[in-house]
């Protein structure tokens, strides 16, 4: 094989597919290696013509770009979950975390809360304004810039509290991760797969996303802060 499988992802799955394109050079000879950005700006590449084999994203955005004609139609799966988790700076005492009361305590005592640009951000201010809490924390709350994991917020003292993907805030450093948000008020995304429309290699795209599919992927998305979308 002389040409390496490209994909494009959202940061979320970025160590995820790391250690998955690793495994599938070495298991199976398919040489993959995507390349990472936040969600918003992989999409506005692939708009704008970005050439490359496979697309992981959050579905939403997936399945508008496979509307759009970016994405070869059928070929977009679901992959994994992540749910969105709180966090606060290492070492700050760690709030309880177990109901909607808690929830809303916690909301209403952080001075700053740092969100992401991607799904869970925007699930987020969905459930501020749901809780009837938008008015209250408008001016605390602060936006990673696209790309930049809203935990990196908590480290660099810019937020006291955090809300994004288990995946992206499981192993920063600086970080707590306090758990999955209680009850009814719990977030998850799905993330999904396709082969773009610009792929040189459909046939051996599919055979790739088939692999990110299967249950080796899903045991590695486990350690990885996700479970396979087939299994929740």
């Amino acid at each position: 094989m002389n040409r390496e499988i490209s994909g494009l992802s959202s940061m979320a799955t970025r160590p995820l597919l790391a250690e998955l394109s690793a495994h599938l050079r070495l298991a199976h000879g398919l040489p993959v290696r995507f390349e990472s950005a936040g969600g918003v700006e992989i999409a506005r590449r692939v708009r704008e013509g970005a050439e490359a084999d496979l697309l992981v994203l959050a579905d939403g955005a997936l399945a508008a770009l496979e509307k759009e004609g970016h994405v070869l139609a059928g070929t977009a799966r679901p992959l994994w979950i992540s749910q969105v988790v709180a966090a606060v700076p290492e070492g700050s005492p760690v709030p309880a975390l177990g109901s909607e009361a808690d929830l809303r305590a916690v909301l209403r005592s952080a001075p700053r809360i740092a969100y992401s640009t991607g799904p869970s951000g925007t699930q987020l201010l969905g459930l501020i304004g749901r809780l009837g809490l938008a008015d209250v924390l408008a001016g605390r709350l602060v936006q990673a810039p696209p790309g930049v994991p809203a935990g990196s917020l908590l480290s660099s003292g810019r937020a006291e509290l955090a809300f994004q993907q288990h995946s992206e805030l499981m192993d920063l450093p600086g970080v707590s991760v306090v758990g999955p948000l209680p009850g009814d008020t719990a977030l998850s995304s799905t993330f999904g797969g396709g082969v773009l429309a610009s792929a040189s290699r459909p046939d051996l795209a599919r055979e790739v996303l088939d692999h990110l599919g299967s249950d080796t992927a899903a045991h590695t998305a486990r350690a990885r802060g996700m479970r396979a979308a087939a299994r929740a």
